[in-house]
């Protein structure tokens, strides 16, 4: 498969967006009174709430970062493409 460089763009973007959103709801759902048994800030045990979470977190940065170094090959194997002459 080709990817043209515009796609190639878009997919790090997704990997960049996905770097600056979930980090700062992971920051939001730590600090969330429902994260934990007590409702106080970081006291364990903590809720399933804050697993649940924390997984769904983990696996969105997981696949942004793999969209987002599909899209670094997809844009250097577009950039070592030669454009075909017309011989």
């Amino acid at each position: 498969m080709v990817l043209s460089r515009r796609w190639a763009l878009f997919l790090v973007g997704v990997g960049i967006w996905t770097w600056v959103i979930w980090p700062r709801f992971a920051i939001a759902i730590w600090n969330d009174p429902r994260a934990w048994t007590s409702g106080a800030v970081g006291d364990f045990p903590a809720t399933g709430f804050l697993w649940v979470h924390a997984l769904l977190i983990g696996a969105s940065l997981t696949l942004g970062t793999i969209v987002g170094l599909l899209g670094l090959r997809a844009w250097r194997a577009a950039g070592r493409r030669t454009p075909k002459s017309a011989a």
